[in-house]
């Protein structure tokens, strides 16, 4: 059997990082770990081959070599994978498609073969029974009853019983990623995954309905050994924790997990920087940001979204309501981690005076990367619910909540909104606020990171790409020459993290300057 598996292309948006990854010659930030977990859990005599068209180009040849055509996605990559679809049909090859895009909208997608949704430890054994037995179905779901019948040879120590009960996978049983099948030099970060599903129930965020409450664990035996993978690969660089909160079970993580990576790390001469994502209720936790900095965290994600309590309690953030963010944010910064933040505007609390708090609240708390989006209600969420029996949703989304467009009638008058949001984000990037959060931010940075930087030819060719393009022809430049050298003669342990930032600045610009003016209200 001949298998093709595409990641359809991601568009240039605020993460894709797409114009700071030219400085390093680099072609994407992270490559499609579901993919190729995917791809390893199909059978080993099958001829695999994977085409990441974020790093190169799908040929009409690649589509009629394949028997399959395997593709994953999320929303925002949906115009993407329309195109796939239409192509492999034309040339009369099948495709297999899952991941959230698909799960969260199946019946946008009909003219798939084989829709193998949720989690493939669970739908994905089933579709390749019947695939062998010449009946395999259009669409496999995890609420399947065959589930319960094949997850034994997959799930470990579940029962038929326990699995029919529990119909979240046991990702104790994931394989280790097919890295054989990507060129890891195309990609400026690695990624592995830890554990699946969020304890809280935020209104907007469809987290919970893809991977459920409960958070599920990997081992620690299971990390390591996706470390070593890596390692052994000749990796040396950033690995990006793709967990959507990684601090869900802190118990394991202080007694085992943490422990363990950082004793890894000690042994190999500490060879990786992580990255994950966490809750702000990570700064409640002194042990624990001790033990994520000696494991050789430097940077975490968080979703602060609002300094407004009353949208905070609206969308159900408790986990962020009644604290002194910026205390917090600042807390976290000073164990070491750099945080970057999630922020949102849009929801129907909000007061017109929220565009100017959420300027203030992110130069204050020194947070470098602010993504701040538009409140887009995500399908099969809370917030999806609410709004449509309140009649209040349009047709559009575009799964890019930072392209200025909202797919839903908002309470705050819509020109009003879509105004208000651009200042926020022209505010936050003109070079003289973004630099000053810069300068801001590495003046009291203190980071604890055992890892030494190896400097690579890339890094090189990064540092003078941003001389000539933001030192000499940006119009950044005055502010990027008072950066580079209080940088270089007050703090120059960090003079790589403030390039990169300059960079990260320039990619963030672009990004918002090729937003479109508005999105039509009445699509």
């Amino acid at each position: 059997m001949k298998i093709l598996l595409v990641y359809p292309n991601v568009p240039e948006t605020f993460w894709s990082f797409k114009y700071a990854l030219r400085f390093v010659s680099k072609k994407a930030a992270n490559p499609p770990l579901g993919l190729l977990t995917v791809a390893a859990m199909l059978p080993n005599d099958w001829d695999k081959k994977l085409v990441d068209m974020n790093v190169m180009s799908l040929k009409d040849k690649d589509i009629k070599w394949a028997d399959f055509v395997f593709i994953s996605a999320m929303a925002i990559q949906k115009e993407s994978v329309k195109e796939i679809i239409g192509r492999c049909k034309s040339m009369g090859v099948k495709t297999v498609v899952g991941g959230p895009l698909f799960t969260s909208n199946r019946d946008e997608f009909a003219q798939a073969d084989h829709l193998v949704l949720n989690e493939a430890e669970l739908t994905l054994p089933l579709f390749l029974s019947d695939l062998k037995n010449g009946c395999a179905k259009h669409i496999y779901t995890s609420d399947s009853s065959a589930v319960s019948e094949l997850q034994p040879t997959i799930g470990g120590s579940n029962s038929p019983a326990q699995t029919a009960a529990y119909r979240w996978a046991d990702i104790k049983t994931t394989p280790i990623p097919a890295w054989e099948l990507i060129n890891i030099k195309k990609y400026a970060s690695m990624n592995i995954q830890y554990s699946r599903g969020c304890p809280f129930n935020c209104e907007f965020c469809d987290i919970t309905l893809l991977y459920g409450h409960k958070p599920r664990i990997k081992s620690t035996e299971q990390v390591l050994a996706e470390l070593d993978s890596l390692h052994t690969r000749g990796w040396r660089s950033g690995v990006f924790f793709v967990d959507d909160n990684f601090i869900g079970n802190k118990n394991k993580l202080k007694n085992e997990v943490l422990p363990a990576i950082g004793q890894w790390m000690d042994q190999r001469k500490h060879p990786f920087s992580f990255a994950t994502q966490a809750s702000i209720d990570l700064a409640d936790d002194d042990q624990l940001m001790r033990l994520m900095v000696q494991a050789g965290f430097d940077t975490v994600f968080v979703g602060i979204e609002t300094p407004n309590q009353a949208s905070l309690e609206e969308c159900s953030k408790f986990q962020n309501k009644n604290r002194d963010l910026v205390a917090c944010v600042k807390k976290i910064q000073s164990f070491g981690l750099q945080v970057e933040g999630g922020f949102i505007v849009g929801f129907d609390s909000d007061p017109h005076s929220i565009f100017e708090r959420q300027i203030e609240f992110i130069q204050k708390s020194g947070i470098v990367t602010a993504m701040v989006g538009l409140l887009n209600a995500l399908r099969g969420t809370k917030l999806y619910r609410r709004l449509e029996k309140e009649n209040r949703l349009l047709n559009h989304t575009s799964g890019d909540n930072t392209d200025s467009s909202i797919n839903f009638i908002p309470a705050m008058h819509y020109d009003t909104l879509i105004a208000g949001y651009k200042k926020v984000v022209n505010s936050l990037y003109t070079p003289k606020n973004y630099y000053a959060r810069v300068k801001g931010f590495l003046k009291d940075f203190k980071p604890l990171s055992k890892r030494k930087f190896q400097f690579q030819f890339c890094h090189f060719g990064a540092f003078f790409k941003s001389v000539v393009r933001l030192g000499i022809i940006g119009r950044e430049r005055y502010q990027y020459w008072k950066l580079f050298f209080w940088t270089a003669f007050r703090r120059p342990r960090l003079f790589p993290m403030a390039i990169t930032f300059a960079i990260y600045g320039f990619h963030f610009r672009r990004v918002f300057a090729d937003c479109p003016t508005v999105c039509p209200k009445g699509e």
